[in-house]
């Protein structure tokens, strides 16, 4: 499914955005106020395509907050990474291992402005990171004066990479890092990428309000309802808890090429896509959504931005981790702070490095990783922005063209900022 971005509306709590404001400016020990939330509206994703629109309002100039972050490869250096890593859980064996580094590639030419741009951008991948993408694409069109078109499709985090990697498209969504198998697929069609994370997730446990008896589940009852054992023989609730009650239950979650299905199998199960299968899957969250919140019998899982957006509609479950840490909900502070574990995670666009020599490509992706835009539109969808010096590593990374990633192909649990940026991505 492809939609073209526009005319969107957003919603995000004030409370999302305040919390995001205060834990950058702790992390970052102070700095500018972020700009203020655009007004709360009901916001649905949109079911159907529909065309691009050229907005009449939309400024003909480049938007300030663009240009200045990513002047030149040499503004982007930061300093180091905020202390809000420092109270991230361990890094992951994924991301202990070096890959090899690879060959430095041609910088890419200094901004241009907005208005100057014409063309194309296209992006699929990810249902949980297409609610930043989205507000991203919208924005980004109104400050090219409606001349580049921007189509973001939903075909999960696996079948984003196979188009990337097919040469379909310029830009990848994904909510986990690309895998081995993934990087074998673009080498064997000389597609290079430059990996770039975006935000914390925290991949979120819910029932319908109407559930009454479940505020807090362990990872083991988790396990015990998920794994592929459970299939079949694990159906009712008192199999989870004995004194719950002696009903079916019914479970909604990701489908298997959705990059949250193969995190929450890793988290959860043991194992990337082991899972048992009698249950509800979808790419779309929405679908999700609407069967979680009408059904008290319902338990599913999807990213925290779709609750947020539909939190009159849906009930939190806290994770206990049986790490003497207790219960916890997924929140801005909880996320970003790694006490909600095991199910808080960075999420990436992947660029082609081919694509970056389109002005249109790279200068949406310095929009994108512009901190001000970050702060402002990511906190409004709901997901947790990195503080502002993240983002200038990332912008640095995309202009000096760093093609490769920091990961080998495996999981991101207790990944850390600083193992996002902390050497330069290379290929296994």
């Amino acid at each position: 499914m492809v939609r073209f971005i526009a005319g969107r509306s957003r919603t995000g709590p004030a409370t999302i955005v305040a919390l995001v404001a205060a834990l950058t400016l702790t992390a970052c020990g102070g700095g500018a106020q972020p700009a203020p939330a655009a007004p709360k509206t009901e916001a649905k994703r949109p079911e159907a395509t529909k065309p691009a629109a050229s907005p009449a309002a939309a400024s003909p100039a480049a938007s300030p907050a663009v240009a200045s972050p990513a002047a030149s490869p040499a503004a982007a250096a930061s300093p180091a990474v905020s202390p809000v890593a420092a109270a991230s859980p361990a890094a992951s064996p994924a991301a202990a291992a070096s890959p090899v580094a690879a060959k430095p590639s041609v910088a890419l030419p200094p901004p241009v402005p907005l208005n100057s741009l014409r063309g194309t951008v296209t992006i699929d991948g990810s249902s949980t990171v297409f609610p930043v993408t989205e507000a991203m694409a919208e924005e980004f069109q109104k400050a090219a004066g409606g001349n580049v078109r921007v189509t973001v499709g939903i075909s999960g985090t696996g079948g984003g990479f196979q188009k990337f990697c097919n040469n379909e498209i310029d830009i990848s969504d994904a909510s986990r890092p690309i895998s081995a198998r993934e990087i074998e697929a673009c080498r064997a069609n000389g597609i290079q990428f430059v990996e770039l994370p975006v935000a914390f997730d925290g991949l979120s446990v819910l029932v319908s309000p109407r559930n009454t008896f479940i505020d807090c589940m362990k990872v083991s009852e988790l396990k015990k309802m998920w794994e592929p054992a459970a299939q079949g023989t694990i159906t009712r609730w008192n199999q989870i808890r004995p004194e719950w009650p002696d009903q079916e239950f019914r479970l909604y979650g990701a489908g298997s090429d959705s990059g949250t299905f193969d995190y929450f199998t890793d988290a959860i199960n043991g194992r990337e896509k082991a899972s048992r299968g009698d249950y509800t899957g979808s790419e779309d969250d929405n679908v999700l959504v609407q069967g979680i919140s009408t059904d008290p019998n319902a338990l599913g899982y999807f990213g925290y931005a779709y609750y947020v957006e539909n939190q009159d509609r849906l009930k939190l479950v806290a994770i206990d981790a049986e790490q003497g840490g207790g219960c916890v909900p997924p929140s801005p502070e909880s996320i970003t702070g790694g006490t909600y574990r095991p199910l808080s995670r960075p999420i990436f666009v992947y660029a082609k490095r081919a694509s970056l020599d389109k002005p249109e490509v790279r200068e949406f992706l310095r929009f994108y990783l512009d901190p001000q835009n970050a702060e402002r539109y990511i906190g409004q969808v709901g997901y947790i922005p990195f503080p502002a010096q993240t983002y200038q590593l990332g912008l640095q990374r995309l202009n000096d063209a760093q093609v490769g990633t920091v990961f080998t192909g495996g999981s991101t649990q207790g990944v850390r900022l600083d193992d996002l940026f902390g050497r330069p991505p290379g290929l296994p």
